[in-house]
């Protein structure tokens, strides 16, 4: 039997707060539970265990992060304000109730060095996903090797996002900065 949509939405937020926040190891399932409000037998009809949580939120993380990014690229009128504005969405959606002190992805990679198959399904989704959307903007700015220009912008977002662990005020302009240039060049 499967769980009524609120309830799975109690149990998805209050595990996105702890999980992110605090940290999955740190974080036993019955903290989710106490603060979802509700029983071990409920988590269970919907979720096999604590795993299978933690990739549900990843995925819910997921499609509300594309939605940022997509009205941050339809607010925009260039190609490559469009390409920058994945910064736009780190900036927007680290202000939502479901931001974290950086990078849930990032941190469930580093927690789960050997993370099981729905865990690093819903991290590899994030990452193609982000390849993806990265080269097909690179693609309409007309830059020669979309992929290559993709490839390094990962790379600036991803030590942006890990910035954020070294300074709880640090913003987006420097890296903002850098992937300018990567494309002017």
């Amino acid at each position: 039997m499967a769980i009524r949509i609120s309830t799975e939405t109690k149990l998805l937020d209050a595990a996105e707060d702890l999980f992110f926040t605090r940290g999955i190891a740190a974080t036993p399932v019955d903290a989710v539970l106490e603060r979802a409000g509700v029983s071990a037998a409920t988590l269970y009809r919907g979720y096999a265990g604590k795993d299978a949580l933690v990739a549900a939120a990843l995925e819910r993380r997921h499609r509300l992060w594309l939605e940022a990014w997509d009205a941050a690229v339809g607010a925009q009128s260039t190609p490559e304000g469009r390409l920058l504005a994945v910064f736009d969405a780190l900036d927007a959606f680290r202000t939502r109730p479901v931001g974290a002190r950086w990078c849930a992805f990032l941190a469930s990679a580093a927690e789960y060095p050997d993370a099981p198959d729905d865990v690093r399904s819903a991290l590899q989704h994030d990452s193609e996903t982000m390849r993806e959307r990265l080269t097909a903007l690179a693609g309409e700015l007309g830059h020669g090797n979309p992929g290559e220009l993709a490839a390094e912008l990962m790379l600036v977002i991803t030590g942006d996002l890990a910035m954020r662990l070294r300074d709880p005020d640090h913003d987006t302009r420097t890296a903002r900065r850098v992937a300018a240039r990567l494309i002017a060049r």
